[in-house]
Protein backbone atom coordinates (compact mmCIF):
# COMPACT_ATOMS: atom_id res chain seq x y z
CA UNK A 1 0.00 0.00 0.00
CA UNK A 2 1.11 3.54 -0.98
CA UNK A 3 1.83 5.81 2.48
CA UNK A 4 -0.72 7.91 3.66
CA UNK A 5 1.05 11.10 2.49
CA UNK A 6 1.53 9.78 -1.02
CA UNK A 7 -2.31 8.97 -1.01
CA UNK A 8 -2.77 12.92 0.30
CA UNK A 9 -0.73 13.84 -2.38
CA UNK A 10 -2.74 12.80 -5.16
CA UNK A 11 -5.89 13.36 -4.05
CA UNK A 12 -4.72 17.29 -3.78
CA UNK A 13 -3.00 16.93 -7.28
CA UNK A 14 -5.71 15.56 -9.63
CA UNK A 15 -4.69 14.65 -12.80
CA UNK A 16 -4.23 17.49 -15.59
CA UNK A 17 -6.80 17.93 -18.26
CA UNK A 18 -6.11 16.82 -21.90
CA UNK A 19 -6.77 14.69 -24.44
CA UNK A 20 -4.30 11.17 -24.51
CA UNK A 21 -4.25 8.90 -28.19
CA UNK A 22 -3.48 5.42 -26.45
CA UNK A 23 -2.50 3.50 -29.19
CA UNK A 24 -1.28 -0.26 -29.27
CA UNK A 25 -0.64 -2.83 -31.86
CA UNK A 26 -3.66 -5.26 -33.17
CA UNK A 27 -1.21 -8.14 -33.02
CA UNK A 28 -1.16 -7.98 -29.20
CA UNK A 29 -3.34 -9.06 -26.54
CA UNK A 30 -5.49 -5.76 -26.07
CA UNK A 31 -5.09 -6.41 -22.33
CA UNK A 32 -1.28 -6.34 -22.32
CA UNK A 33 -0.95 -2.63 -21.98
CA UNK A 34 1.99 -0.93 -20.80
CA UNK A 35 2.18 0.41 -16.72
CA UNK A 36 1.31 3.93 -18.26
CA UNK A 37 -1.25 3.34 -20.58
CA UNK A 38 -3.10 1.73 -17.55
CA UNK A 39 -2.23 4.59 -15.15
CA UNK A 40 -3.74 7.27 -17.71
CA UNK A 41 -7.01 5.38 -18.07
CA UNK A 42 -7.03 5.12 -14.84
CA UNK A 43 -6.91 8.55 -14.14
CA UNK A 44 -8.66 9.62 -17.14
CA UNK A 45 -12.03 11.14 -16.21
CA UNK A 46 -13.82 10.23 -19.53
CA UNK A 47 -12.41 7.57 -21.83
CA UNK A 48 -13.84 7.63 -25.61
CA UNK A 49 -13.75 4.93 -28.15
CA UNK A 50 -15.39 4.32 -31.68
CA UNK A 51 -17.16 1.49 -30.83
CA UNK A 52 -18.10 -1.10 -27.70
CA UNK A 53 -17.09 -4.17 -29.65
CA UNK A 54 -13.00 -2.93 -30.53
CA UNK A 55 -11.17 -5.37 -28.77
CA UNK A 56 -9.21 -2.96 -26.58
CA UNK A 57 -12.81 -1.47 -25.57
CA UNK A 58 -13.87 -4.87 -24.42
CA UNK A 59 -10.57 -5.58 -22.28
CA UNK A 60 -10.67 -1.79 -20.58
CA UNK A 61 -14.49 -2.49 -19.91
CA UNK A 62 -13.52 -5.73 -18.29
CA UNK A 63 -10.91 -4.45 -16.09
CA UNK A 64 -14.21 -2.37 -14.68
CA UNK A 65 -13.81 1.09 -16.45
CA UNK A 66 -16.26 2.97 -18.38
CA UNK A 67 -15.66 3.54 -21.94
CA UNK A 68 -18.30 6.17 -24.13
CA UNK A 69 -18.94 5.09 -27.81
CA UNK A 70 -18.11 7.69 -30.09
CA UNK A 71 -21.04 10.23 -31.83
CA UNK A 72 -21.96 9.40 -34.87
CA UNK A 73 -20.30 12.52 -36.28
CA UNK A 74 -17.71 12.87 -38.64
CA UNK A 75 -14.26 12.81 -37.79
CA UNK A 76 -13.32 16.60 -37.90
CA UNK A 77 -16.52 16.47 -35.33
CA UNK A 78 -15.17 14.05 -33.56
CA UNK A 79 -11.86 16.08 -32.87
CA UNK A 80 -13.90 19.09 -31.91
CA UNK A 81 -15.88 17.04 -29.17
CA UNK A 82 -12.84 15.54 -27.43
CA UNK A 83 -10.76 18.70 -27.79
CA UNK A 84 -13.41 19.98 -26.02
CA UNK A 85 -14.02 17.40 -23.03
CA UNK A 86 -10.26 17.34 -22.88
CA UNK A 87 -10.40 21.27 -21.75
CA UNK A 88 -11.72 20.44 -18.78
CA UNK A 89 -10.70 17.71 -17.36
CA UNK A 90 -8.40 14.28 -18.17
CA UNK A 91 -9.61 12.40 -21.36
CA UNK A 92 -8.57 9.31 -22.95
CA UNK A 93 -9.23 8.05 -26.83
CA UNK A 94 -8.66 4.29 -27.31
CA UNK A 95 -7.20 3.85 -30.94
CA UNK A 96 -9.31 1.46 -33.05
CA UNK A 97 -7.57 -1.77 -34.96
CA UNK A 98 -7.24 0.44 -37.91
CA UNK A 99 -5.67 3.51 -36.34
CA UNK A 100 -8.30 5.92 -36.94
CA UNK A 101 -7.77 7.16 -40.16
CA UNK A 102 -7.57 11.23 -40.38
CA UNK A 103 -8.28 11.44 -36.79
CA UNK A 104 -5.13 12.71 -35.55
CA UNK A 105 -4.74 15.12 -38.64
CA UNK A 106 -8.45 16.50 -37.13
CA UNK A 107 -6.91 16.91 -34.12
CA UNK A 108 -3.96 19.01 -35.08
CA UNK A 109 -6.44 20.92 -37.16
CA UNK A 110 -8.59 21.97 -34.32
CA UNK A 111 -5.89 22.68 -31.56
CA UNK A 112 -4.15 25.09 -34.57
CA UNK A 113 -7.50 27.70 -34.16
CA UNK A 114 -7.95 27.30 -30.62
CA UNK A 115 -6.80 30.13 -28.16
CA UNK A 116 -6.06 28.15 -25.45
CA UNK A 117 -5.62 24.27 -27.08
CA UNK A 118 -5.50 21.41 -24.14
CA UNK A 119 -2.63 18.84 -23.86
CA UNK A 120 -2.72 16.13 -26.16
CA UNK A 121 -0.29 13.34 -25.96
CA UNK A 122 0.22 10.20 -27.80
CA UNK A 123 0.87 7.25 -25.76
CA UNK A 124 2.03 3.99 -27.57
CA UNK A 125 0.22 1.57 -24.82
CA UNK A 126 1.75 -1.64 -26.69
CA UNK A 127 3.93 -2.76 -29.30
CA UNK A 128 4.35 -5.78 -32.12
CA UNK A 129 6.40 -8.14 -30.83
CA UNK A 130 9.13 -9.55 -33.12
CA UNK A 131 6.92 -11.64 -35.99
CA UNK A 132 4.40 -9.77 -35.04
CA UNK A 133 3.48 -8.89 -39.01
CA UNK A 134 3.02 -12.92 -39.42
CA UNK A 135 -0.01 -12.65 -38.11
CA UNK A 136 -1.24 -9.90 -40.46
CA UNK A 137 -0.09 -12.94 -43.59
CA UNK A 138 -2.68 -15.08 -41.88
CA UNK A 139 -5.40 -12.97 -41.97
CA UNK A 140 -4.87 -11.85 -44.87
CA UNK A 141 -4.85 -15.23 -46.70
CA UNK A 142 -7.90 -16.16 -44.29
CA UNK A 143 -9.95 -13.20 -45.92
CA UNK A 144 -8.70 -14.34 -49.41
CA UNK A 145 -9.44 -17.67 -49.20
CA UNK A 146 -12.99 -17.21 -47.40
CA UNK A 147 -16.41 -16.68 -48.68
CA UNK A 148 -16.75 -13.10 -50.73
CA UNK A 149 -13.10 -13.34 -50.74
CA UNK A 150 -10.61 -14.33 -54.14
CA UNK A 151 -11.93 -16.48 -56.46
CA UNK A 152 -8.81 -17.56 -58.03
CA UNK A 153 -7.25 -18.21 -54.13
CA UNK A 154 -10.55 -19.93 -53.41
CA UNK A 155 -10.38 -22.87 -55.88
CA UNK A 156 -6.60 -23.70 -55.24
CA UNK A 157 -5.14 -26.97 -53.95
CA UNK A 158 -2.01 -28.26 -53.05
CA UNK A 159 -1.31 -29.76 -56.35
CA UNK A 160 -2.05 -26.56 -58.35
CA UNK A 161 0.01 -24.31 -56.69
CA UNK A 162 2.99 -26.69 -56.84
CA UNK A 163 4.39 -24.67 -60.01
CA UNK A 164 4.18 -21.44 -58.00
CA UNK A 165 5.89 -23.33 -55.40
CA UNK A 166 8.62 -24.24 -57.33
CA UNK A 167 8.93 -20.72 -59.29
CA UNK A 168 8.70 -18.76 -56.22
CA UNK A 169 11.36 -20.42 -54.85
CA UNK A 170 13.92 -20.41 -57.87
CA UNK A 171 13.14 -16.34 -57.90
CA UNK A 172 14.12 -16.32 -54.30
CA UNK A 173 17.43 -18.14 -55.19
CA UNK A 174 17.71 -15.95 -58.40
CA UNK A 175 17.97 -12.93 -55.93
CA UNK A 176 20.24 -14.09 -53.59
CA UNK A 177 23.03 -15.14 -56.64
CA UNK A 178 22.37 -11.56 -57.89
CA UNK A 179 22.70 -9.91 -54.18
CA UNK A 180 19.64 -7.94 -54.53
CA UNK A 181 18.79 -7.16 -50.90
CA UNK A 182 15.24 -5.15 -51.69
CA UNK A 183 14.54 -7.86 -54.48
CA UNK A 184 15.18 -11.03 -52.12
CA UNK A 185 12.96 -9.27 -49.34
CA UNK A 186 10.00 -9.89 -52.09
CA UNK A 187 10.71 -13.43 -53.30
CA UNK A 188 11.24 -14.76 -50.03
CA UNK A 189 7.56 -13.10 -48.94
CA UNK A 190 6.05 -14.66 -51.67
CA UNK A 191 8.06 -18.31 -50.65
CA UNK A 192 6.37 -17.40 -47.26
CA UNK A 193 3.06 -16.84 -49.05
CA UNK A 194 3.24 -20.28 -50.79
CA UNK A 195 3.71 -21.77 -46.98
CA UNK A 196 0.75 -19.41 -45.62
CA UNK A 197 -1.48 -20.46 -48.82
CA UNK A 198 -1.08 -24.29 -48.65
CA UNK A 199 -1.56 -24.07 -44.82
CA UNK A 200 -4.87 -22.50 -45.64
CA UNK A 201 -5.75 -25.05 -47.82
CA UNK A 202 -4.60 -27.76 -45.46
CA UNK A 203 -7.46 -26.59 -42.67
CA UNK A 204 -10.28 -27.26 -45.52
CA UNK A 205 -8.91 -31.22 -45.68
CA UNK A 206 -11.79 -33.15 -45.06
CA UNK A 207 -10.16 -36.07 -43.56
CA UNK A 208 -6.67 -35.07 -42.26
CA UNK A 209 -6.94 -30.56 -41.68
CA UNK A 210 -4.07 -29.12 -40.40
CA UNK A 211 -3.76 -25.27 -39.58
CA UNK A 212 -0.09 -23.25 -40.32
CA UNK A 213 0.12 -23.94 -36.34
CA UNK A 214 0.72 -27.61 -36.57
CA UNK A 215 3.09 -26.29 -39.41
CA UNK A 216 4.73 -24.19 -37.34
CA UNK A 217 4.56 -26.31 -34.22
CA UNK A 218 6.34 -29.57 -36.03
CA UNK A 219 9.04 -27.18 -36.96
CA UNK A 220 9.82 -25.77 -34.09
CA UNK A 221 10.12 -29.26 -32.47
CA UNK A 222 12.44 -30.19 -35.12
CA UNK A 223 14.64 -27.25 -34.43
CA UNK A 224 14.78 -28.22 -31.39
CA UNK A 225 15.11 -31.95 -31.37
CA UNK A 226 18.41 -31.44 -34.44
CA UNK A 227 19.82 -29.11 -31.81
CA UNK A 228 20.84 -31.08 -28.94
CA UNK A 229 23.72 -28.54 -28.53
CA UNK A 230 21.69 -25.63 -28.46
CA UNK A 231 18.33 -27.10 -26.33
CA UNK A 232 20.02 -30.20 -24.40
CA UNK A 233 23.55 -31.55 -22.91
CA UNK A 234 24.98 -32.80 -26.70
CA UNK A 235 28.74 -31.31 -27.77
CA UNK A 236 28.83 -29.86 -31.16
CA UNK A 237 31.48 -26.62 -31.93
CA UNK A 238 31.94 -26.99 -35.64
CA UNK A 239 29.94 -26.66 -38.29
CA UNK A 240 31.17 -30.13 -39.38
CA UNK A 241 30.37 -31.82 -36.07
CA UNK A 242 26.20 -30.23 -36.20
CA UNK A 243 26.25 -31.69 -39.89
CA UNK A 244 27.02 -35.21 -38.95
CA UNK A 245 24.82 -34.65 -36.11
CA UNK A 246 21.81 -33.74 -37.80
CA UNK A 247 22.46 -36.02 -40.47
CA UNK A 248 22.42 -38.95 -37.50
CA UNK A 249 19.45 -37.54 -35.67
CA UNK A 250 17.41 -37.22 -39.38
CA UNK A 251 18.60 -41.10 -40.20
CA UNK A 252 16.88 -41.90 -36.71
CA UNK A 253 13.56 -40.49 -37.44
CA UNK A 254 13.98 -41.90 -40.60
CA UNK A 255 14.37 -45.54 -39.25
CA UNK A 256 11.49 -44.17 -36.19
CA UNK A 257 9.25 -43.81 -39.17
CA UNK A 258 9.32 -46.91 -41.01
Amino acid sequence: MPPAEAIDRASTNPPAPGLTLLLTSPRVPAALLTRDAWSALEQAREIHARAADEPLVVAVTAAGLTVTPASQGGIPALARELLDRAAHAPVVWLGSGDGDPGLSDAIAAAVSVLDEPPAVEVLVGSWDVPGGRLLDVVTAMDRLRSPGGCPWDGEQTHDSLIPYLLEESQEAIEAIRAGDRDHLVEELGDVLLQVVFHARVGEEDPKAPFTIDDVAAVLVEKLIRRHPHVFADAEATTPAEVEAQWARIKEQERLARG
